[in-house]
C-alpha cells in the first residue's frame, strides 16, 4: 500500500481528500503547515506528497524546494495542489521542485491518474537504480527485466 502525505491548512480539503484516497485503498497522513510537512516527509517516509503552495509558517514552494535539496527526500514526487491557475504557474510549481501539477477543486479521477503515474514511475526509478547499484549480471547470465 503507498503511503500519501497531505499537506494542507484547510481541513474540509484535506478531510475530503484522504477520506477520497483511504477508499481507494492509500495510506494517507496529514500535515496542516508547510513545516509539519518538511517533518512528516522525513518521519513517514511517504510515496508521494500532495502538497498546498498556500501554507501558513512555510509555504508550499519553499517547503518543495528544501525537499528536493535533502537527500532523505528529494526522491519522492510532488504534486502541487493550488487554486493558482494563471498562465505560468505551472511553470513555476515545476521550477520550485514540484514533478506535477493540479488546480483546485480536485479533480479526484484526474488527480487519481497524476498519482498512480507518478507512483509508477518512481518504481521504475528506483529498479533501475537498484540494477546500477549491483552492476552488469555475470556472463552469461541474463539481465532481469523490469
Amino acid at each position: 500500500m503507498s503511503k500519501i502525505l497531505i499537506v494542507e491548512d484547510n481541513e474540509d480539503n484535506w478531510q475530503i481528500l484522504s477520506r477520497r484516497l483511504r477508499r481507494r485503498g492509500y495510506d494517507v497522513v496529514v500535515a496542516r503547515n508547510g513545516k509539519q510537512g518538511m517533518d512528516m516527509a522525513k518521519t513517514e517516509k511517504p510515496d508521494l506528497i500532495l502538497m498546498d503552495m498556500n501554507l501558513p509558517l512555510v509555504d508550499g514552494w519553499e517547503a518543495t524546494r528544501l525537499l528536493k535539496k535533502s537527500n532523505k527526500t528529494r526522491h519522492v514526487p510532488v504534486v502541487a495542489l493550488t487554486a493558482h491557475a494563471m498562465s505560468g504557474d505551472r511553470d513555476k510549481c515545476i521550477e520550485a521542485g514540484c514533478d506535477d501539477y493540479h488546480t483546485k477543486p480536485v479533480e479526484l479521477t484526474r488527480l487519481l491518474e497524476q498519482i498512480e503515474a507518478l507512483l509508477a514511475k518512481r518504481v521504475e526509478d528506483l529498479r533501475a537504480a537498484q540494477r546500477a547499484a549491483t552492476g552488469p549480471a555475470p556472463s552469461g547470465e541474463a539481465q532481469p527485466t523490469a
